[in-house]
């Protein structure tokens, strides 16, 4: 048995101990690391800790450090009542409104993961507040920032385009830009749908003076089958009084008290670290875990009372998880696991076979991995048949890249990582399993359906 067979092997092994035992699932990675690259790869430990994800840990902490003081000192109740009134009241706007706000900060040129770390946080503790389901406000999320991730300005859209012209194949800026926002955009209609938010609009609009008062006063109840995973179920009667929740800690469906309504100093200093973390991303390119731990520290410098619990908020487990998985996949790029499938899938003699293929190996390395490094080491493996004509170039990068991007979803990609980190007062691990499962079905439908929809017609 070779030993790349052998390391993904391993890999099964780990996903099916980890599902059927409830043990964490990057400890497991971590040991399976140890064991793959020091015994099969005969990896040192410098080699097996190349693909330790420094950046991403570094991320994760320092957005949920900030965040976590953000909601200690209720800057985040603040958000989400501002957010109810933009909307006059209509919760079901909200995951169209994150959805476009994530898409417009790819486009105009924010990094993917960079635009998730801003908008989650806040995403997910309105869905927390108005009992919307958090796989449907992250999926939103991630979506939106994927529609937008393709603009001839964006950062992917300039690699993609990029690897396209050296390459020497036929491209279209457009057209890929084009299919990556329609992709999306139908990916988080069927999502809206699927997890209740049709019926967030009958609940009609709440009154954004009390931030939960629905159209006969009350709060709005959670849509069914739509509550925070992990949450208690809520009963079905009628929704309750301001003055019910606000002496009632135990329910489900608390609102903001006129308090919350107020900038105190410090929710101030918050809303601008908040903005500055935007500004420093967005136009000063700087990374978004150094610049959130650096304006943490600050606010809690200043208002220590507020953030004495904040540093145990942050989701270590998670964490733990991430970097674990994604340190046995570097484990994997080491041994040349995944160039090994990708170059044994490249010599099929039969092209739309190869095509589709290349577009499921695209899409199940990047729920693991860099949707741009996957997308990259792809396209080149592709050129041998996409230069005999038979396949058109434009489709097929545009699959390629579809495929390889609307899997950030999964818990173990950098997008799906930071909406699991970003919920609060959820069960994560009933979080964590479903994002795994929608991810899975991610994986399973989105390849087939790019390339039946852009390579099977040709396109370029």
């Amino acid at each position: 048995m070779s030993p790349e067979l052998i390391s993904i092997l391993v890999l099964v092994v780990v996903f099916v101990i980890a599902t059927t035992r409830s043990v964490n699932m990057g400890a497991l990675a971590f040991a399976a690391a140890f064991g793959v690259g020091g015994l099969v790869a005969d990896l040192d430990a410098d080699g097996i800790f190349a693909g330790f994800p420094g950046d991403l840990f570094v991320v994760l902490v320092g957005v949920t450090y900030l965040f976590a003081i953000a909601r200690a000192n209720g800057t985040t109740d603040w958000l989400v009542h501002a957010a109810v009134r933009l909307v006059r009241g209509r919760v079901a706007l909200i995951p169209w409104v994150m959805f476009a706000l994530t898409g417009a900060l790819t486009a105009i040129g924010a990094v993917s993961p960079a635009a998730v770390a801003i908008v989650a946080p806040i995403a997910l503790s309105f869905a927390a507040r108005y009992g919307i389901s958090p796989l449907l406000m992250g999926a939103m999320v991630v979506h939106g920032a994927q529609a937008g991730g393709f603009s001839p300005i964006s950062i992917y859209g300039s690699i993609v385009n990029g690897i396209v012209e050296r390459e020497n194949l036929p491209g279209n800026e457009v057209v890929l830009f084009l299919s990556s926002l329609a992709a999306n955009l139908v990916i988080a209609g069927v999502v809206f749908v699927v997890c209740g938010g049709l019926k967030l609009w009958a609940q009609g609009a709440v009154d954004e003076r009390d931030g939960g008062a629905g159209d006969d006063g009350g709060s709005p109840a959670p849509a069914a089958g739509s509550r925070a995973a992990g949450a208690a179920p809520v009963p079905r009667r009628a929704a309750p009084r301001l003055a019910e929740l606000r002496t009632d800690p135990t329910s489900a469906t608390d609102t903001l008290s006129p308090e919350s309504t107020d900038l105190t100093p410090s929710r101030t200093a918050t809303l601008t670290s908040l903005l500055a973390l935007v500004v420093a991303v967005l136009v000063f390119d700087l990374d978004a875990g150094l610049t959130a731990i650096t304006l943490a520290v600050i606010l809690s410098t200043l208002w220590p009372e507020d953030s004495r619990k904040a540093v145990g908020e942050i989701a270590w487990p998670t964490v733990l998880l991430i970097c674990g998985v994604l340190t046995y996949v570097g484990v994997l790029d080491e041994m040349g696991t995944i160039t090994w499938a990708g170059e044994g899938v490249g010599n099929i003699g039969v092209p739309l076979l190869a095509a589709v293929l290349l577009c499921y190996i695209g899409a199940l390395v990047s729920a693991f991995a860099s949707s741009v490094g996957i997308m990259g080491a792809l396209i080149p493996l592709a050129v041998p048949f996409l230069e005999r004509g038979e396949i058109g170039a434009i489709g097929m990068v545009a699959a390629l890249a579809v495929s390889a991007t609307v899997v950030d979803v999964s818990p173990f990609s950098t997008n799906g990582a930071l909406v699991l980190a970003a919920a609060p007062d959820v069960d994560r691990e009933r979080f964590f399993r479903q994002l795994m499962v929608y991810g899975g079905i991610v994986v399973a439908v989105v390849p087939a359906a790019a390339w039946l929809v852009m390579v099977v017609p040709g396109w370029g």
